[in-house]
């Protein structure tokens, strides 16, 4: 086989190859938004107060959640109370909106940008009235890390999300959390 014929085929393969690197970083980014792969775990049932009674950061961090939660004139906000669902796709359909609404400060509702801060994801368990039982960061961000605080305080905020009592056990759902720029988060359900 003359060289010239072995290095065509030498750059043809180049070019299949440059083309499936770029496929599959593209499907590598893609599924990074939806699937915890490499995952740590952050169990959030901590308590406000370590030995001997004194105030731990989580409980500043209550307080916080506490003044987030005001209007603008210091009132606190209500949600109202959430509707009964029958299934735990619209649990969390009304978790997204819950979370736009408790946050409309920290939120956007349009759409997200072509490069986002960071996307992290947490897996939120319920209890049988809706209240949040275990928060668990599936994903954590590599860069942004506090955008994990940001989203699980928003959780919180949102909470209850409706007796699930009659669904199937686990009660539990999966949010990916599209934060821009600007720090403001976007609930991946809410584009589907």
């Amino acid at each position: 086989m003359p060289f010239a014929d072995k290095l065509a085929g030498s750059q043809d393969v180049a070019r299949r190859h440059t083309r499936l690197g770029r496929w599959l970083r593209g499907l590598f980014g893609a599924s990074l938004a939806v699937a915890a792969t490499g995952c740590d775990t952050l169990n959030t049932g901590r308590s406000d107060t370590a030995p001997g009674g004194t105030p731990t950061s989580s409980s500043a961090n209550a307080q916080v959640d506490r003044e987030a939660a005001k209007d603008g004139l210091g009132q606190a906000r209500t949600l109202g109370a959430p509707t009964p669902s029958r299934s735990m796709a619209e649990v969390r359909q009304q978790a997204a909106r819950r979370l736009v609404a408790a946050n409309p400060q920290g939120t956007y509702t349009g759409k997200p940008p072509d490069i986002l801060l960071a996307i992290p994801v947490l897996t939120i368990e319920l209890n049988a009235d809706g209240s949040i039982r275990r928060i668990e960061v599936m994903r954590y961000p590599r860069q942004a890390k506090d955008t994990v605080d940001t989203a699980i305080a928003a959780v919180r905020r949102a909470a209850p999300f409706g007796d699930v009592s009659r669904l199937p056990k686990p009660w539990k759902f999966n949010e990916t959390f599209l934060f821009n720029d600007q720090r403001k988060f976007k609930p991946m359900t809410l584009d589907r």
